[in-house]
């Protein structure tokens, strides 16, 4: 029986273990792959407070190690279901059964993928799912955005600031996102639309250089050459495995305030798997903080 169970150790499910054994409390932790998270595929952090420069794969193993020298524990298995039954809740695994007095779900989300030929080769290569962390790069370069929900249009409009150019390509012939943010990027000199368009190659060496898109009207092939390609075409939560104790939104986010509470007393969500605002290195951290203090509450609560 442990007081709180970790599921997934990204950032967030880090973070958590770290300030629940700074209260002393039995943690264990639950990572079906590699603890770090997505941010793992990150070659350089530049926005994290204190440090300017640090590589995802690093600033995972840092925080992986804070978190087990403080002695939480650290268990390779994915969790399959959730199953709470009044104090206890049980999290089964693909391999065994743990219990826990309270459970933080940090599963995190996938980006949705464009699906096309050396995409994964070219992530850190020219190839981004996040403006805000790597436009800085690219700066006074070309780059494109592809996508047509508020993402995109607002990835557009902060690269538009930085950018010498920003094609912002959508498959359809208008956009999903607000009217008034495709208003302002119509008022840009440096920002142009490729409609009815979708992205069918990357060309690329050693990084990218330019892309391929094909206009699905007429089948008709351009190519843009650019520095950068930024997709924001949706994420994946992965969140489908306890849809049967917590509340999901219509995109399968946990429904979670900024006090991390699910719908489901004693079950807690923290980082890029609830709904919120921002998605970003520093709020899933935060997520994780607030995730376990208020663990921690719940089961002083019930002590």
């Amino acid at each position: 029986m442990y007081d709180i169970i970790v599921i997934g150790a990204g950032p967030a499910g880090m973070t958590a273990a770290i300030y629940a054994r700074r209260a002393s409390r039995p943690v264990l932790v639950l990572e079906a792959l590699t603890p770090g998270g997505q941010i793992i595929n990150t070659p350089d952090i530049e926005n994290y407070p204190v440090e300017a420069h640090i590589s995802g794969i690093d600033f995972s193993q840092r925080l992986h190690a804070q978190a087990e020298d403080l002695g939480a524990e650290f268990v390779m298995e994915k969790a399959v279901e959730i199953k709470a039954e009044g104090n206890v809740k049980s999290v089964v695994t693909d391999k065994n059964v743990y219990e826990a007095k309270a459970v933080i779900i940090a599963t995190g989300s996938e980006n949705r993928k464009l699906g096309v030929e050396d995409e994964d080769r070219l992530v850190g290569r020219g190839v981004s799912y996040c403006a805000t962390c790597d436009g800085n790069f690219y700066r006074n370069k070309v780059v494109a955005v592809v996508g047509g929900g508020n993402t995109a249009l607002e990835d557009a409009l902060y690269l538009a600031d930085l950018t010498e150019k920003v094609y912002l390509i959508h498959r359809r012939d208008s956009f999903r996102g607000d009217a008034a943010t495709v208003a302002r990027l119509q008022e840009r000199d440096n920002v142009e639309f490729v409609y009815n368009s979708n992205v069918t190659r990357l060309i690329a060496e050693k990084r990218l250089t330019a892309i391929e898109v094909t206009n699905s009207k007429d089948g008709s092939v351009r190519t843009i050459e650019l520095r950068g390609l930024f997709v924001a075409v949706g994420r994946i939560p992965e969140n489908q495995n306890f849809a049967s104790v917590v509340k999901l939104d219509e995109s399968g986010y946990i429904v979670a305030g900024e006090d991390c509470h699910t719908t489901a007393p004693g079950i807690f969500a923290a980082g890029d798997n609830r709904v919120k605002l921002l998605r970003q290195l520093v709020t899933a951290t935060a997520d994780g903080a607030m995730a376990a203090t208020e663990a921690i509450k719940y089961i002083s609560e019930m002590e």
